[in-house]
């Protein structure tokens, strides 16, 4: 069994489309990036890419490459599934904590949990997706921007 744990933040910027967990969620607000700055992919890469000791998503799609230019990040997380098979692992569980004061994303959330199990090639009861806010505290707290932690264990 292998443990990797993965974080990512980035800031909420009018003009964007708010991407998480695979899935759009309604905000006048969206998270700026090189891709489509979906925190919660972006964190459960690094986690796969961290069990596997492959380094981090900035190594293998480094934004200084214009060929993720605003790509959809289920594209790069097939591209580490695919990497997670040849290694031969297999989901064992994901963990997922997202940290934003707004918007609310509880009605989100089994959405989130349905893509990334089928993106993962994993039964949902492996995946676990949770929110919560910093109760004002922080940039998270003051809507500046959304964070995301997570925790995967593979097993071979």
């Amino acid at each position: 069994m292998r443990i990797g744990h993965g974080y990512d933040v980035h800031r909420l910027v009018p003009g964007r489309r708010l991407m998480l967990g695979g899935v759009e969620v309604m905000s006048p607000v969206g998270l700026l990036g090189h891709s489509d700055a979906d925190v919660v992919l972006h964190a459960v890469m690094d986690a796969i890419l961290g069990a596997m000791g492959k380094g981090d998503i900035g190594r293998h799609f480094p934004d200084t490459d214009p060929r993720y230019s605003g790509i959809d990040s289920k594209v790069l997380l097939s591209k580490v599934l695919q990497m997670m098979v040849i290694d031969g692992y297999r989901l064992g569980n994901l963990d997922v904590t997202i940290i934003a004061q707004r918007p609310r994303l509880a009605p989100d959330l089994p959405r989130m949990k349905n893509v990334i199990a089928h993106l993962l090639a994993s039964g949902e009861e492996r995946v676990n997706i949770k929110a919560t806010t910093e109760e004002g505290l922080g940039f998270t707290g003051a809507g500046d921007g959304i964070a995301c932690h997570a925790v995967v264990l593979l097993e071979d």
